[in-house]
């Protein structure tokens, strides 16, 4: 399926199972809003799913990994080395997101969209490379716009071929060792800012790094001029092979009524891609937290979206998302498992 072919398949949200849910939810035994956000939750799930008494069963946290030649300009606390690295400890089950998904039940599935080096295959590992980084953004284009398209429709086939395995809700994830400068730049173009108003400090650069971030990003639109009305010219000039394959998912996922449970910087600025793309898609939309990150609250202003967390979180992964999991499930079980006045032979308000 193409990406316009995704892009016409996204539907508006179920009104009727809206309608519906909003009735039950004001029938079971509690004061009529006293769930607050839970209920609206529940309420929205309905509307994506279309289904009156939605499930979150199969929960699937996509993690597409990718390197940066932006590095190379001292972007990152980390070498890009890291990487690679991080993708190993993923399959073996030791990073933070293994942990949250253990607790949420949730399966975790690494993607390699451009990796540098080649990963070994492993179980739950899937193999899309478009390339081996990306090119330097302060001294040429990440990818070619052919790449792009080829991110886009990548994580896009990931999320077909997961849903034959059961794919109720999506969090989608990111690891890539300087990937918060290029999602700078992608929210800079996007929202017409100045770098200095959405870099941040990323894996916790110090203020010399923050500052050679802020002139990276700057250089980087100064060279490139991405046109903010093509998305593909966006990504291609200044975005992520993960970043491009995250916004591919999200489209596939809206396309199938999947909710999007949204993480932190990186999985935002590939939302800003998917939604310029296909406004409809941000109906699809769950922001799970608020990230420390510079730029986080001007993105998830732009989508129009309360998180439902803010802890400070800055480490990406799907993990902030992953801890919001049980939210969303709570939100749909209170729903359908709750008894109402009737049921309960409980009398209403008087």
């Amino acid at each position: 399926m193409t990406i316009d072919e995704l892009i016409a398949n996204i539907r508006p949200l179920d009104e009727a199972a809206m309608q519906a849910v909003r009735a039950r939810q004001n029938r079971l035994t509690k004061p009529q809003g006293s769930l607050g956000r839970l209920e609206d939750l529940s309420v929205q799930i309905a509307g994506m799913t279309g289904q009156r008494a939605p499930q979150v069963q199969h929960k699937v946290i996509m993690v597409m990994a990718g390197d940066h030649g932006v590095t190379a300009e001292g972007v990152s606390a980390y070498p890009s080395e890291v990487t690679p690295q991080m993708v190993e400890n993923f399959l073996n089950g030791g990073a933070a997101i293994n942990v949250l998904a253990r607790l949420s039940r949730a399966r975790v599935i690494v993607v390699d969209l451009g990796v540098a080096t080649d990963i070994a295959s492993h179980p739950g590992f899937i193999i899309k490379k478009i390339g081996y980084g990306t090119g330097n953004i302060v001294r040429e284009a990440a990818m070619s716009r052919e790449q792009a398209l080829a991110a886009l429709t990548a994580g896009a086939e990931v999320v077909f071929d997961e849903a034959k395995h059961g794919l109720d809700i999506l969090v989608p994830g990111d690891m890539g060792i300087g990937n918060t400068t290029p999602s700078a730049a992608i929210a800079a173009s996007i929202f017409g800012k100045s770098a200095g108003e959405v870099v941040g400090r990323g894996t916790g650069v110090d203020e010399a790094g923050w500052q050679r971030k802020v002139r990276a990003v700057d250089a980087a639109l100064g060279l490139h001029h991405p046109d903010p009305n093509d998305v593909i010219d966006v990504l291609a000039k200044v975005g992520g092979f993960e970043i491009g394959g995250l916004a591919g998912a999200m489209l596939a996922a809206a396309s199938r009524r999947v909710p999007i449970l949204l993480d932190g910087f990186i999985s935002t600025a590939a939302a800003l891609l998917a939604v310029k793309l296909a406004p409809g898609a941000r109906a699809y939309m769950i922001a799970a937290h608020r990230s420390q990150e510079r730029g986080h609250a001007l993105m998830l202003e732009w989508l129009g979206l309360q998180p439902l967390l803010d802890l400070d979180l800055r480490l990406g992964e799907g993990s902030g998302a992953a801890l919001a999991l049980p939210i969303v499930e709570a939100a749909c079980k209170l729903l359908t498992d709750m008894a109402t006045f009737g049921e309960a032979g409980v009398s209403e308000k008087a």
